[in-house]
């Protein structure tokens, strides 16, 4: 896929009167380089590309090859849940609860926050297989297990950040810093969205934001209509999508082509293509306020969809947002992100990581079983994790200094996440941990290598999807990445 070209320049800058500036040269060049260079992409001769006739740059666009999946919902748990005791059972941890831990498995090892005497740390939990194929999880996760035949588990992915923020970035991002497109913004950048009167990335929290905040969803040094668009659970969905009180519809429109006149001039002077992103994100607002209050209200759902879900209307919920993510994918929305807050369990491992999986464990089941009945999980790609997983070790004490499991601290070399529909095979496990879940000892799955895989399903190649800036090709699995291709059907 061709690259956009970026932009140089200050957006606000202006030529000094009587002489032209470099400043003002690079900014009228790269916005001519940039036009032509999204006529390309769109598929339009660029030797007769003129920013007069610019397309919209969420316009729907051909993949690379086929896709399996044409859109995405990504359940992130923020704080990283355990996967010792929801997904990675192992009987020899039990055995060894509390006992010294070996030196052999912690010798050059990351850990963030436990040091000294290190002992083992068994799940508390019980796990069971479920389905057909067998899969085995914690009881934790009872409406889960029910569809265990729809879902891959991936046992073995590792990263390469220790802590929330840079981990959450480099997951999103492919880089432990901020300043980089999300994911998200990268598939909206490749494919456009589906719905002109919706955005091609929106964005959902329960609980506050992730530690790396709203750099998760951004666009990086993309241009800005790629962004995520957060979208709230009461009250406007995005902040002043109302009109004030007094004026109408007809009010805001003549308010709009006022602004977009005199935006379009300060374009021609200053050449900044942000000014046309301000442009379409105006428009945008203006054919949400009739479509976002329709999909937003659930009274339109059957009774027996809202009990599916465990959805009460009108309040907020993570399962609400499921059912929320369903309809916004049925309306053509490309990729829609759901944020869990509050995983990060260091203590009160055995009544908080219980709390937090009622919290999640019935919507996201429901999500899975209504995608399916409605058709839509064929292409759908739904997938399930956090940033980094937990150590096998204790953390905290009950009071006396005996070490126990009130929590588990950051783990980056091996934790779990699962994937359904979009071209995913269901009921299989892939990958393994040693036999105290320290190491991954078969078919390791690095970060770059999940994103490659999802991007492949989408039907792009992770090393086509490029974006030159400050002189290089950037993509979001850096120089590195692989499909996964036992994942696939």
């Amino acid at each position: 896929m061709n690259s956009f070209s970026q932009h140089l320049g200050s957006p606000g800058s202006q030529p000094a009167p009587n002489r032209v500036e470099r400043r003002a040269f690079l900014q009228r060049s790269g916005f001519s380089l940039g036009a032509i260079a999204l006529a390309s992409l769109l598929g339009e001769d660029s030797a007769q590309a003129a920013p007069a006739k610019r397309r919209d740059p969420l316009a729907g666009r051909q993949p690379h090859f086929a896709p399996r999946a044409k859109h995405v919902i990504y359940l992130h748990m923020i704080g990283a849940p355990s996967q010792l005791d929801l997904f990675d059972d192992k009987p020899l941890l039990r055995e060894q609860h509390n006992e010294p831990c070996p030196e052999s498995f912690t010798k050059g090892k990351q850990f963030a926050f436990i040091g000294g005497e290190l002992r083992l740390a068994g799940s508390p939990f019980k796990f069971a297989r479920h389905g057909q194929s067998g899969q085995l999880m914690s009881d934790l996760l009872p409406n889960l297990a029910g569809v265990a035949d729809d879902i891959a588990i991936v046992r073995s992915l590792h990263t390469e950040e220790i802590n929330h923020a840079p981990a959450q970035m480099f997951l999103h991002t492919g880089f432990g810093r901020g300043g980089r497109p999300s994911f998200g913004s990268w598939v909206s950048y490749g494919l456009g969205s589906e719905n002109q009167d919706l955005p091609g990335y929106v964005v959902l929290l329960s609980g506050p934001k992730g530690g790396a905040g709203t750099s998760l969803w951004a666009s990086g040094f993309l241009p800005s209509v790629y962004q995520g668009i957060q979208f709230r659970g009461t009250g406007d969905p995005v902040l002043f999508l109302s009109n004030p009180e007094g004026h109408s519809l007809e009010d805001r429109r003549q308010v709009l082509d006022a602004l977009a006149q005199l935006n379009r001039r300060r374009l021609q002077v200053v050449g900044d293509p942000e000014i046309e992103t301000r442009i379409d994100q105006y428009e945008m607002a203006y054919r949400m306020q009739t479509s976002v209050p329709e999909w937003m209200d659930v009274a339109g759902e059957t009774a027996e969809a809202l009990d599916l879900y465990g959805v009460e209307p009108g309040k907020p919920s993570f399962a609400a947002n499921c059912l929320l993510a369903r309809r916004l994918v049925e309306r053509g929305v490309r990729l829609v992100e759901l944020y869990d807050a509050d995983w990060d369990h260091h203590g009160g491992l055995t009544t908080r990581l219980p709390a937090k999986c009622k919290d999640v464990d019935r919507g996201m089941a429901a999500l899975v079983r209504d995608l399916k009945q409605r058709g839509l999980l064929d292409d759908t790609l739904v997938i399930w994790g956090a940033e980094f997983g937990r150590t096998p070790l204790a953390q905290g004490s009950n009071g006396n200094g005996e070490k126990v499991t009130g929590g588990r601290d950051h783990h980056k070399d091996a934790f779990t996440m699962w994937l359904a529909g979009g071209g995913i095979q269901g009921g299989i496990s892939y990958g393994q941990t040693d036999e105290l879940g320290f190491d991954i000892v078969d078919q390791g799955v690095h970060v770059h290598d999940l994103n490659a895989t999802v991007l492949h399903l989408l039907g792009m190649d992770h090393e086509r999807l490029t974006y030159k800036y400050q002189g290089r090709e950037f993509r979001l699995t850096d120089v590195h990445g692989h499909v996964i291709k036992p994942l696939l059907k």
